[in-house]
């Protein structure tokens, strides 16, 4: 029997008589500690301050306010509710796209308005269960502690191997988490020959792309969107598939199956915008990038991207005699969010100022004109990396404004920032046949890889100077930085100073203003970690 007297509730709902209902209803089964909020918005702040074990939240709170899942995203983020807490998604709303939509990230439990308080109880009861059995493991997660989960899921299972089930997808995160990868392969398969559960095809295809298996992780999803073609995340995995198989048109109707099932997910339609401007498909990249734009608004992955992707769409599928005057009126409405909530971004202000520049061009060349002049006075001396697929963005809008030698420039600038990436080179190719740019990190990508085989064979002395040579060649490089400062931090002591360690150091600043979207960002900080003692 749920010890309800014990027990603290947060009630979240737009609606004061729907608040004061649950509130009488849990009054009546014994609740004292019972606090309400009206939005998102002062529901994260609450939860800041206080630790609920049940949070009741409505998914709909008005125009303009943070919804359900968002606020879910928040909290668990920010990690500001406990992995023994009970969330409940309460809606009155029973669409698909509403219902996967919530599900997607997980609430314990999805609750359709109206309900009595016989059937509220006993699905509180039901979930206060499953949380007091789980305990030790939810108490290792909130820890952060993997293996303390693996050995929590042991304890619980020699106590009763019926509790198996509950604890697989517990065991496999963790494995996950600890990198066990044959291990963690093992229990996947076992589970599915077992019983076939949608988390676990998710997590072997994951499992199988991460180790560059990409055909066995196909035949993973396929097996598992027969099974469950109701499952947004393994459409996405299929995407990420077929992307890495160079299918990028069955990708992106793949991920528009995806979309239609579950529409209220950003980042999915931003992807997706970005899929269909691969293909050139810009009506479906504009709407896509439309949706994320306005579904992000209020959410934590809001991101500058997806309105620069919602402009360069409808540049892209504007007419040769220029831009009707809606759609300009959308794309500086776009821009200038941009521009406006990114005052200390020198790369998104450059950028914004020229994707309007280049939307103007055809209409307003005296703007567009002084847009462009206002970014070449922040592009001068910039420090920070744009992304590969920004910088070749750039040159190409440089070329179209007439700026030919600042578009050389930044080409050269990305050749030598990734120049190993036979992708981007391609890229840079496509808009410049300069020998000097296309040729110039060969040399130093040649002295990497060369350096790259040398340190593994454990030759630290010769693959450090190896390295040394690329690194003063392309100084920016990221790859040939992060060889480097590995190789000298290998076998170094960090707590004593020495000309090993600055060289690390200073070889780590050289690229210390690459984006956090990059792959490799991760292992930049882990190295810097190391490297500064911020460990």
């Amino acid at each position: 029997m749920l010890a309800y007297h014990q027990k603290s509730f947060l009630i979240v709902d737009d609606f004061s008589d729907f608040r004061s209902s649950i509130r009488s209803m849990l009054r009546e089964l014994g609740v004292k500690d019972v606090d309400t909020a009206d939005t998102g918005e002062v529901a994260l702040r609450m939860c800041s301050q206080k630790r609920y074990d049940f949070i009741l939240q409505d998914y709909h709170l008005g125009d303009g306010r943070k919804n359900g899942q968002q606020v879910l995203e928040d909290l668990m983020v920010e990690k500001l509710i406990s992995h023994e807490s009970v969330f409940l998604m309460v809606t009155a709303e029973t669409s698909q796209a509403m219902v996967l939509s919530a599900l997607e990230h997980e609430p314990d439990a999805y609750l359709t308005k109206p309900f009595n308080r016989s059937g509220l109880a006993q699905r509180l009861e039901r979930l206060e269960q499953r949380k007091t059995l789980l305990k030790p493991i939810l108490q290792a997660l909130d820890r952060g502690k993997p293996m303390e989960v693996l050995n929590a899921c042991i304890a619980l299972c020699k106590q009763d191997p019926r509790y198996g089930p509950l604890c697989l997808r517990y065991r496999a995160d963790a494995l996950r988490d600890l990198n066990q990868n044959e291990a963690l392969e093992r229990l996947y398969n076992s589970i599915l020959e077992d019983r076939p559960l949608p988390w676990a095809y998710a997590g072997l295809g994951k499992l199988m792309f991460k180790r560059g298996q990409v055909g066995q992780a196909k035949a993973v999803y396929e097996k598992a969107l027969k099974v469950f073609p109701m499952m947004p995340a393994l459409y996405d995995g299929m995407a990420e598939v077929l992307v890495a198989e160079g299918d990028t048109k069955q990708a992106q109707h793949v991920l528009e199956e995806a979309v239609r099932l579950s529409p209220l997910a950003v980042r999915r339609q931003s992807l997706l915008g970005k899929l269909a401007m691969t293909n050139e498909d810009y009506d479906t990249a504009s709407r896509a990038y439309r949706q994320a734009v306005g579904q992000g608004a209020q959410s934590r992955f809001k991101d500058p991207e997806s309105n620069l992707g919602l402009a360069h769409a409808l540049i892209s599928k504007g007419s040769e005699k220029g831009l009707d005057t809606r759609t300009r009126l959308e794309i500086n409405t776009t821009l200038s969010a941009v521009a406006k909530e990114n005052l200390n971004d020198p790369g998104l202000q450059v950028r914004a100022r020229l994707m309007k520049a280049t939307s103007l061009l055809l209409n307003d060349a005296e703007t567009a004109e002084k847009l462009t002049e206002q970014a070449l006075q922040r592009l001068n001396g910039m420090e920070q990396f744009m992304s590969a697929e920004a910088a070749l963005l750039v040159a190409k809008q440089l070329q179209m404004l007439g700026q030919t030698s600042a578009g050389e420039s930044m080409l050269k600038n990305c050749a030598e920032i990734y120049g190993d990436d036979p992708a981007v080179m391609q890229g840079i190719a496509k808009l410049t046949d300069d020998p000097n740019i296309l040729n110039q990190g060969n040399a130093a990508a040649e002295l990497n890889r060369e350096g790259v085989r040398v340190y593994k064979t454990g030759a630290l002395p010769e693959a450090r100077e190896l390295f040394r040579r690329a690194l003063k060649m392309q100084p920016k490089n990221i790859s040939i930085a992060l060889n480097m400062a590995q190789s000298l931090l290998h076998g170094t002591d960090t707590s004593v100073e020495s000309e090993l360690l600055q060289e690390c150091r200073a070889c780590l600043k050289l690229v210390g203003m690459m984006p956090d979207t990059d792959a490799r960002f991760a292992r930049y900080q882990k190295l810097r970690s190391k490297a500064f003692g911020d460990e």
